[in-house]
């Protein structure tokens, strides 16, 4: 459970700040903003009641808050009291925050007010209190009282951050050139103060630099499992033993935001749909309402209205699939195959950590330590961490974390800071979940007469290995980088590396919050700085690439060339005679004439070869269709006529040449309409019976449709594919 936090924004809201100053196109209001709004969307997105959010005004036109009665207290608004902010009171508040046409209102006495408020709002419990103040500068900041607000806001341990637009920051290297007296006094008063109570001040550039670094979020850890590590078992041996442990995440992993389904309401004036308020874009809750699920099950029934009989949940039956049969457990079976286990951490075994293989870990990690208030637990463990350390070993355990949950195996690993001691656990697989492949070797090649060749062209010579060699040690990014001091260290380290998909995310819902209707911007450089390599190194590794490729001998492949390839190119005899011409023609006539290939039909007994040579000597689609129809119309024949499944492999061959020829000719979607029909003549039972088996053949075979992924030259999903040939 995360700590409670109360947070005040103090914003200066003066005619000052409707300004521009040092080139922005954005007032200075609008400016300071971009931080405020930041922080504010990131605290909704927690969407924690005990992380709460106030803001303050001061240089307002009007006077709102407890106080206001004294003089001082003028112009400063209580725009939100503390409480769960809420996408209306986002709303709400930007109709708010706009410059107003005053420069009266003391700024010393809105950190006051906002220390009042927090005093209300947390008493005397346990909060993280913080007050954020955003000011150009240019009001009144009178210290006739400000030794007593500094004592408060240290007796109330509140952490204070002061930001200013165009405020002096000689460490991040900002120095405004022109600053009028007035604004030069405000920046030491607020710098004095911030120094005496430990807060945080800084120019907003700065501030707002920094936005798009990702912010890691503290949780507080859950045990996962509270027990006993034994080793042995101590009620039956006496020199086994039993450590009372606690299991907690040490890593877990950081995903994106997950979306929800709303709708718009069909009559605006209905409250249905919960809560919708707090995600509405809008700030109401009265367009917008929650999409109900609800699900329906149903079997085919003649008698029924439409076929289908709606069933309850109640009345089905769980069925496992075993070959093509289902076989349906119930309830009462499944809870015979239960394996009943009871919660333990029982070592079973120790492994030499150089024997343990990385690739055996299956899960994120986790700690294990001594349960709280337990010293003699906390002394116990460290033995045997220690134990382990000093013999460089692992720990093989058996987990359960619950009764009647499946056990796991993890490794136990030891580790051992300057203040802290733990072990650290992650799952390992089982026996029977460790597969074995075989590969061919990469130093030899067998041919198929048993004969083992040691030079062959997929075999890389010494020059090649060298210069692959050469080629990945340039791309070391272990020493790419450069220290402070100039000495070579890590380019890309896992601290300063982040997830794009969920920071991005983030950044985009934060964004739209505020801005309904602007575009999305940018991502954050440090989000796509490890996008691509730098250029530096990109330089650095041509040399060794071109060496490398000439090594190899690689060539560059011609562009496919998009649209149909037409006729391919035949091979010449060395005769020079046209064998075509030759084995096609009747007569004095030419066989490559139109009016002779049109005549040539594919026969029954010759199917492949007269296809083959049917598509060699056209350039028409339409021939290329029609051949397709013919031998549909074979393959069609041959099922009806099969007797059993005798013919089914004639027909698969038939379909593998077709789906690879069309393919070749830039013609997928012939190839896609001769299936799709032998699909619906096979289900419709219209080649004499039941052919079921003549698909199953298709399937082993992977006959289905062309995909994207195979020929640019049709539209249609892997995904898609599967259906076709698995529905």
């Amino acid at each position: 459970m995360a700590e409670k936090q109360a947070s005040v924004y103090v914003v200066d809201l003066g005619r000052s700040m409707g300004r521009k100053h040092n080139g922005r196109a954005e007032t200075d209001l609008e400016y300071a903003m971009q931080y405020v709004w930041d922080k504010i969307t990131s605290t909704i997105a927690n969407g924690r009641k005990t992380d709460t959010v106030g803001v303050l005004g001061f240089r307002t036109d009007s006077t709102d808050n407890e106080m206001m009665e004294e003089d001082i207290y003028e112009h400063i608004t209580v725009l939100n009291p503390i409480s769960q902010f809420l996408m209306p009171d986002l709303r709400e508040l930007q109709g708010a925050l706009i410059p107003s046409k005053t420069n009266k209102g003391d700024g010393i006495s809105a950190i006051c007010i906002a220390v009042q408020m927090i005093m209300t709002h947390c008493k005397k419990l346990k909060y993280i209190r913080n007050i954020c103040l955003v000011t150009d500068g240019m009001g009144d900041f009178d210290t006739d009282e400000i030794d007593n607000i500094r004592d408060q806001i240290k007796a109330e341990g509140i952490n204070l951050t002061v930001l200013g637009v165009d405020f002096d920051d000689e460490e991040f290297g900002f120095i405004e050139e022109i600053k009028s007296d007035g604004k030069a006094k405000a920046e030491s008063i607020l710098r004095k103060l911030c120094s005496e109570v430990d807060g945080v001040f800084g120019t907003l550039q700065e501030a707002i630099n920094e936005l798009g670094n990702p912010r890691l979020k503290k949780t507080r850890p859950v045990a996962s499992f509270k027990g006993d590590l034994t080793l042995g078992d101590p009620s039956k041996y006496e020199n086994a033993f039993a450590i009372n442990v606690e299991r907690y995440p040490r890593t877990m992993i950081a995903k994106p935001v997950s979306a929800s389904a709303y709708v718009l309401k069909t009559e605006p004036g209905e409250a249905e749909g919960g809560d919708i308020g707090d995600i509405a874009f809008d700030g109401s809750n009265s367009n917008l309402q929650a999409v109900k699920q609800t699900r329906s099950y149903q079997v085919d029934d003649d008698g029924a209205l439409g076929g289908k009989m709606d069933i309850d949940k109640d009345q089905m039956e769980k069925g496992y699939s075993y070959g093509r049969e289902v076989v349906p457990i119930s309830t009462t079976d499944e809870t015979i195959t239960l394996f009943e286990t009871e919660p333990g951490l029982q070592i079973i075994g120790f492994v030499p950590a150089d024997k343990y293989q990385r690739y055996f870990s299956m899960s994120s990690t986790n700690v294990v330590v001594g349960s709280k208030g337990n010293p003699k637990a906390f002394m116990a463990l460290s033995s045997l961490i220690h134990a382990l350390f000093e013999l460089e070993s692992y720990a093989l355990a058996r987990l359960v974390k619950k009764k009647d949950a499946p056990p796991l195996m993890v490794m136990l690993a030891p580790s051992i800071d300057a203040d802290f001691e733990c072990l650290i656990d992650v799952e390992v697989p089982f026996a029977e979940d460790v597969r074995a492949y075989k590969f061919a070797p990469l130093d030899k090649v067998k041919t198929v007469t048993g004969k083992v060749l040691d030079k062959h062209r997929n075999i890389p010579t010494t020059d090649v290995e060298k210069a692959m060699s050469d080629y990945v040690e340039s791309m070391d990014l272990a020493t790419f980088n450069q220290d402070d001091e100039g000495n070579p260290s890590e380019y890309a380290t896992p601290e300063d590396t982040f997830s794009p998909i969920v920071h991005r995310i983030n950044q985009v819902i934060r964004w739209r919050a505020v801005h309904p209707d602007d575009p999305i911007p940018d991502p954050y450089p440090v989000l796509t700085k490890y996008s691509n390599p730098p250029d530096e190194l990109l330089e650095k590794i041509q040399a060794p690439l071109d060496s490398l490729i000439a090594a190899c001998d690689i060539k560059k492949v011609p562009p496919k060339v998009a649209g149909r390839k037409g006729r391919r190119e035949q091979p010449v005899p060395k005769s020079g005679l046209d064998v075509e011409s030759l084995l096609t023609s009747s007569g004095p006539a030419s066989a490559t004439t139109p009016a002779v290939r049109k005549q040539a039909a594919i026969s029954t007994n010759n199917a492949i070869p007269e296809f083959k040579r049917k598509l060699g000597l056209t350039e028409d689609l339409d021939e290329l269709k029609s051949a397709g129809e013919e031998m549909l119309a074979i393959m069609k024949e041959l099922i009806t006529h099969s007797l059993a499944d005798t013919n089914y492999g004639r027909v698969c061959e038939m379909l593998k040449v077709m789906r690879q020829e069309y393919i070749d000719f830039d013609e997928p979607g012939v190839y896609n309409e001769v299936v799709g029909e032998l699909k619906r003549a096979i289900h419709n039972q219209e080649l004499n019976g039941d052919r079921e088996d003549m698909w199953m053949e298709l399937r082993i075979n992977k006959l289905g449709l062309v995909t994207r992924g195979e020929s640019d030259r049709v539209a249609v999903e892997e995904e898609d594919a599967k259906k076709f040939l698995w529905n």
